[in-house]
């Protein structure tokens, strides 16, 4: 087996697949321009946090005996966010394992998907494997990301007394239609 260098960026598939590589990394998470766009950006140390990244090719049948080409990949991370309760930045944990087969062409797995457990991708001799990565990371966030437990209280009314005794001193803008309706002669 001939090992040759791969670059997560430009990867050719069929050949890391056939070769049995491994790649791995660090990715800083303010590289990730779309993901960074989700993150907390007050977090003062957003520009030294990483993404742990590994990927494996292999080449294995499916159920037909047919040898596919597959990339298994494991992500880790603490994404910083903003807490959706108390607005403060929170940290929290992403894990992501997932295995993906690639097929010849987008016809094919379109045919192939809703059997297919893991998902399917287009081979390309130049698939960027960092693009993948960012995907993945974006799809795995919360969509309302909280604390366990707040840092501080918060505030869970609606309105204030100020608010509620301002809505008092009003008067009824029916009642006074209703006596400007009887003052009439």
């Amino acid at each position: 087996m001939t090992q040759t260098s791969h670059r997560p960026d430009q990867l050719d598939i069929r050949s890391f697949a056939q070769e049995g590589a491994q790649l791995s990394g660090n990715l800083l998470l303010s590289k990730l321009e779309r993901l960074a766009q989700d993150l907390y950006r007050l977090d003062a140390n957003l520009a030294s946090k990483t993404v742990q990244w590994t990927a494996r090719g292999s080449v294995m049948p499916i159920s037909s005996g047919v040898a596919q080409q597959w990339l298994h990949v494991n992500i880790g991370l603490r994404a910083p966010m903003q807490c959706q309760r108390c607005l403060e930045a929170v940290e929290l944990p992403v894990q992501i394992e997932r295995d993906f087969r690639f097929v010849k062409n987008e016809e094919e797995a379109n045919a192939q998907d809703d059997e297919a457990e893991e998902e399917l991708l287009v081979i390309s001799k130049q698939f960027d494997l960092l693009e993948l990565i960012e995907d993945e990371i974006i799809m795995a966030l919360p969509m309302v990301p909280l604390h366990e437990t707040c840092p501080k209280k918060v505030k869970l009314a609606s309105s204030s007394e100020d608010f509620e005794a301002a809505l008092g001193e009003k008067p009824n803008a029916f009642a006074v239609l209703g006596v400007l309706k009887k003052a009439k002669p």
